[in-house]
């Protein structure tokens, strides 16, 4: 089944120096000049697979796309900006982008990472069909596992498919202290080096923390095991 990319970049070379490249390695490539343009693509078109987007845009930028996206859709988002301080990278990455590839890129480590993020969303979605589903409650909390959802006191609390995985991690073993490294290879299915997965892995915390804690500063659920990495509290 071929794949589809939608790209999203006010610049029309980048936009077609991508297409090329996607399109050689067989991907069918949807086009779009701002964020406005490519929300409406997706609402119309929801087979996309994966969408590369662009930070700086007339109309509406990446981030406001991006955190428009991820109230509706859980499919991979990867950043291509030359707009690549930490902050930006962390404010893309905290909103539910999934990687960050600065610009000037190389277009071969853009296939890489696009064939990667679908073969990681491939691979969760048909591990998961394929594994006993089950619901998992800790206090007023409720993972299910068979509709992908998350509950609090009843209510549906929206989470990216990475925030998903990292809780559905740490809730199956309660108690369990899983190190940086040990949540980054799980929940990426990457290779650990430090550094800059530390400091996606503690965005993604800190997100996580303020969508299920009532106070995320002190936490009751997520607890930091300090130079070790994280656990989920093991409630009575």
């Amino acid at each position: 089944m071929k794949r589809s990319i939608l790209i999203v970049d006010d610049q029309p070379e980048i936009v077609e120096l991508l297409k090329l490249y996607l399109e050689k390695e067989g991907y069918h490539v949807e086009e779009a000049y701002d964020g406005v343009q490519a929300l409406t693509i997706l609402k119309k078109n929801r087979e996309i697979d994966l969408v590369l987007v662009d930070l700086m845009m007339p109309y509406m930028d990446g981030f406001q796309f991006i955190k428009e996206v991820r109230q509706s859709f859980h499919l991979p988002i990867l950043i291509i900006s030359a707009k690549n301080e930490d902050h930006d990278k962390i404010l893309g990455l905290g909103l539910g982008a999934d990687d960050f590839i600065p610009k000037p890129f190389n277009p071969l480590e853009v296939i890489a990472r696009v064939q990667a993020h679908l073969r990681r969303s491939y691979n969760y979605s048909t591990e998961s069909s394929l594994a006993t589903l089950k619901r998992i409650e800790a206090g007023d909390l409720l993972l299910d596992e068979e509709t992908f959802t998350l509950r609090k006191d009843g209510t549906s609390i929206n989470l990216t498919k990475t925030e998903y995985k990292i809780l559905e991690l740490l809730m199956s073993s309660p108690g369990r202290v899983y190190t940086k490294q040990q949540i980054f290879e799980k929940v990426w299915n990457d290779y650990y080096y430090g550094g800059e997965e530390d400091n996606t892995i503690n965005v993604h915390m800190s997100k996580i923390r303020e969508k299920i804690e009532e106070k995320p500063r002190s936490p009751q659920y997520i607890k930091t095991v300090r130079g070790l990495g994280y656990k989920f509290e093991k409630l009575k």
